[in-house]
């Protein structure tokens, strides 16, 4: 559907459900991939044969909600590739359960590190690459939860809407720049986890990682050329 030949994309979180959907889908299109993990050999033990491509780069222990670990990747990707496409920003966690006067801090802050921070610190990160050569797509993952809050997950709610808002702000500053900025609001996404959680939901419903993943690669697109500062329902039937 989309070629992604020649192109150097950076995708975020390739060790979870979305992440891999992700990567998977970049790899089928002919990108060359960089994927970062915080854990050793992870991603290996997922994508084998990309571990063993020189094409690509599978970067251990990489943390990127910290600056410095981003700076540093950035730099290997200029060594590597020379050039920065596409970043694919996957990473993000749910966490909930209490209304606000009992929701601990450490939620609170875990929730803003995992899905706010993670969109501020790899945007710093790659943008300067992508002025430089005067190109570049940028996707985040938000959630269909930014648009409104509800009870008992302030804290997710609230994180969900920074990243919207990161977005918008970010396509306005870049929209004269070749780069566009954008998100993805994922409804409930049918992976084990969530089937586990919810055992008695109808799964068609929910949407797919797949199908979310083919929502990214648009993005990245040229077919995408003019859209920046969008956050996309991505709801399936749910």
């Amino acid at each position: 559907m989309f070629d992604f030949t020649d192109q150097v994309v950076l995708v975020t979180g390739g060790s979870g459900n979305l992440g891999s959907a992700a990567v998977r889908a970049f790899w089928a299109a002919g990108a060359q991939l960089i994927v970062p993990d915080r854990s050793v050999g992870r991603l290996a033990g997922q994508f084998p044969a990309l571990a063993q491509s020189g094409d690509h780069f599978l970067a251990d222990g990489v943390d990127v909600t910290q600056p410095a670990d981003m700076a540093a990747l950035v730099e290997e990707i200029k060594r590597r590739f020379g050039r920065l496409d596409v970043l694919a920003n996957t990473v993000g966690g749910y966490k909930a359960g209490a209304p606000v006067h009992l929701t601990p801090l450490d939620v609170w802050s875990d929730m803003l590190n995992l899905n706010a921070r993670s969109v501020f610190v790899t945007s710093q990160a790659v943008i300067p690459l992508m002025l430089a050569q005067g190109s570049g797509r940028i996707i985040h993952t938000s959630a269909r939860a930014a648009l409104a809050g509800g009870a008992n997950a302030a804290a997710y709610s609230a994180s969900k809407s920074a990243v919207v808002r990161l977005v918008e702000s970010m396509a306005a500053e870049l929209k004269d720049a070749g780069i566009t900025v954008n998100c993805i609001l994922p409804g409930t996404i049918d992976t084990a986890d969530n089937r586990q959680a919810s055992p008695s939901a109808d799964f068609s419903r929910w949407v797919a990682p797949q199908a979310i993943a083919d929502v990214i690669l648009f993005l990245a697109s040229s077919a995408a050329r003019a859209v920046s500062g969008a956050a996309i329902p991505v709801y399936g039937r749910s």
